[in-house]
This record gives structure tokens, sequence and C-alpha cells, in this order.
């Protein structure tokens, strides 16, 4: 038996024959909607009068996932909230859980966070700009940039030994240090994304085509991005400079130069541009960071905090039953809570920690940028063209990771 037409259903079916509007569905099988992203469209020809955006046909549980783990056991789970930028959000929660229990990575821990955080960044925004170049149907430039990416995830696999989920950070520091050639290896992975990088700008900086499609589209205004709490290169396209590495440094980024480029129309093409120039922004990083990288440890001391070396473990008492209770255990914080952000791939990514003193987060709560950008995509495709949907979508980089958790 047919359920009765609701009352919103029955005023859609009225617009449509009352003024020719008509309600269509976008997604979640859509390609563009990922799979998991359903637009509730009113239109009127091919312009957007009203969108409502529905998530929820992914939930992964991650928050309540964590509460029933050790911290260091929630290191997996961080990696598939950003499944583009997992180092970013391995380094945000360790540096979470280390500031909830008032310690401090050694110097060269510190170092390489920031690289690998760096590299993940650039193979955010080569994915984002690839994806969305290939589906405004400029597919060679997809090719371009991922070739780029596979050269940096071929590095984090030196480090880490993971392609996408590396699991590389741990409460007190690394599984373990950087390989010896890596130096090297970076250096040659960086001239193939500087190469793909400018063959990428020619093809569609300046391209008609490509310009039409991303100018003037989804746009939003400095006030609205600001009061839906927009954060990374969305909120920086209207031409506010808010960076969590710039506003309230983590790790050693301040003593690195580097720029924040902002835009100032707040469209899809400013965001582009923004991204772009990122992408040169963290190779400076990562450039610095390598020159000044020192030596010593990259785990903290105390064996309440971080597994003993195995030599250690298996010659003596002490370091054995460490090894067993952070095992079964886990690290245990003090009482307290905590929240600490980090400038992840798409905006400010932060953990919220609340300890009751034993070895499992008692409340874990996480802010992924991506959800307060899919709250406002209904905002920016309203009064554009259907087609122009697929080029906003594609520029607030949504991932079902984060956005559902």
């Amino acid at each position: 038996m047919t359920n009765p037409p609701t009352d919103q259903q029955k005023n859609w079916t009225l617009e449509k024959l009352e003024d020719g509007r008509m309600a269509l569905n976008m997604g979640p099988s859509h390609p563009a909607m990922h799979g998991i992203v359903r637009i509730l469209l009113t239109v009127d020809g091919e312009r957007v009068s009203d969108a409502d955006i529905e998530i929820g046909y992914l939930h992964r549980g991650f928050e309540k996932t964590c509460e029933t783990v050790t911290y260091n056991q929630c290191i997996p789970y961080t990696d598939r909230l950003n499944y583009v930028s997992p180092f970013i959000n391995n380094a945000g929660f360790a540096l979470a859980v280390e500031k909830l229990m008032g310690i401090e990575t050694p110097a060269r821990c510190q170092y390489i966070r920031v690289i690998m955080s760096e590299i993940s960044r650039i193979t955010d925004h080569l994915t984002c700009i690839g994806a969305n170049a290939m589906e405004l149907s400029a597919f060679t430039v997809y090719f371009y940039l991922i070739n780029a990416r596979e050269a940096l995830y071929r590095l984090g696999d030196s480090a880490a030994g993971g392609r996408v989920t590396p699991a590389y950070a741990r409460v007190g520091g690394l599984t373990r240090d950087l390989p010896p050639d890596f130096k090297r290896d970076t250096a040659e992975a960086f001239k193939i994304l500087k190469k793909n990088l400018d063959d990428a700008d020619k093809l569609l900086t300046r391209n008609r085509i490509f310009y039409d499609r991303l100018r003037g589209t989804g746009h939003i205004s400095k006030e609205d991005a600001v009061a839906l709490s927009f954060t990374g290169p969305a909120l920086r396209s209207t031409g506010v400079p808010y960076d969590v590495r710039k506003a309230s440094p983590y790790l050693v980024y301040d003593r690195f130069d580097f720029e924040v480029p902002v835009g100032s129309e707040g469209d899809n093409y400013d965001r582009y541009l923004v991204r772009m120039e990122e992408i040169r922004q963290s190779v400076r990083i990562v450039e610095q960071a390598l020159a000044q990288l020192p030596d010593g440890p990259v785990n903290h001391p105390g064996y309440d905090v971080i597994l003993p070396p195995k030599a250690e473990v298996y010659g003596g008492i002490e370091a054995l039953m460490a090894h067993f209770k952070l095992t079964f255990e886990g690290v245990k914080p003090p009482k307290g809570e905590i929240y600490q952000a980090v400038e992840g791939g798409n905006g400010e990514l932060g953990f919220y920690i609340v300890s009751d003193g034993t070895g499992n987060p008692w409340r874990l709560r996480v802010r992924p940028p991506c959800f307060s950008l899919t709250g406002g995509l209904a905002n920016m495709i309203k009064g554009g063209y259907l087609a122009d949907i697929v080029a906003t979508f594609g520029q607030i980089n949504m991932i079902g990771g984060e956005l559902e958790r």
C-alpha cells in the first residue's frame, strides 16, 4: 500500500502545477555526490530556486567508537576521517591527547609531523582540483595531478608503511623515524609535483571554459561564510585570512616563512586559485622543515607514554611491565577536558576530549571542516544553474569520512 503524500510533497506538486517549478533529487546515487549526499532541489527551468542538503547515507560512528578503545587505538580511526590527508588527522588527535597530558614531543618529532602534514595537505588539494576538473570534463588535468599525488603517496608509504591509512602518529611521538633517503626522495617527488602543477596551471587557469564554469559560481559572501563557520580555502576565498597555523601556531609552524593565500570574490574560481597557491606554500614549508630538521629521538622518553624499545622489554622487568600496561590499558591522561585544533586540508580540524582518568576517552568529539561547508552548500547553489552544482560541490571538497563521523 502506498503511503499518502506528505504536506511537503503536496506543496512540491502544487508548485509544479501552478508556476512550472519542479522538485528533483540529485544524489545520493549521482556520481558527483559521492554516493552519500542527497540534494533536494526545487528548480525553475535550469535555475535552482531552493535546495535542501541531506546527509545520513553514511555513518561511521567515529566518536562513539573511539570512546570504547584506548587513545592510541583511536589513531587508525582518525586516518579514515579525511582519508585524503590522514597525517593531519593523526597529528591533530595526538596533539590533543598530549595537551591533555601536559607533555611535549621531541623537536624532531614535531618537525616530522609538520612535514607529513604538509605533504598530506598537498595530496588533498591535488585530489580536489584534479577530481573537480575531471567532473567538468578536463580529464587530462586529472592524470597530471594524480600522477603527482602518486609520487607523494610513495613518500608517505616509505615513512609510515601505509599509502592511504598510515596511522603514523602515536601519543607522545611516531611509530618510526623517517627513512635515511627521505630528503632525497622528497626533492625528487617535488620535481614531479612542480612540473605537473605547472602543466595543470597552463591548462586550467586561463582556460575559457574552465574559467566560465568557476568564476561567479558557488559564490558566498564574507559575512555568510563567517556566520556559517566556514574555514579553510572556502573561507579564505572570501578574503578572510584565517589559518590555524598562523592564528594559533602549533608544532613548529612559527619557525617557517609562508604566506596564507586569500581571494576576494568567494566563488569557485577563487577557491581553485587559493588551493593552487596553498600547494606551493606547503612545498615551501616542507623544504624549510627538511633543511632545519634536527637530530634526536622522535618519541617522548616516558614509558608511561611510549612503548619501551624491544631490547629493554626482553631484558628488563620494568620495561616489560610498562609494555604490557600500555598495550592493555593505554595511556591515562588526568581528568579534564581539552580542545585542540589544526589546519586540515579543508579547514579547521578540532578534537574535543573529556578524560575521566582511565585509558579510554570518556567523551570525544571532532570538529570536521566538511560539516560546516556542506551545511552552507544550499546558500552557494541557490540562484545558480543546475550544472553549477557539480563545480560548487567539488570545490567545497566534501569528504564523507569526516562529514558523517
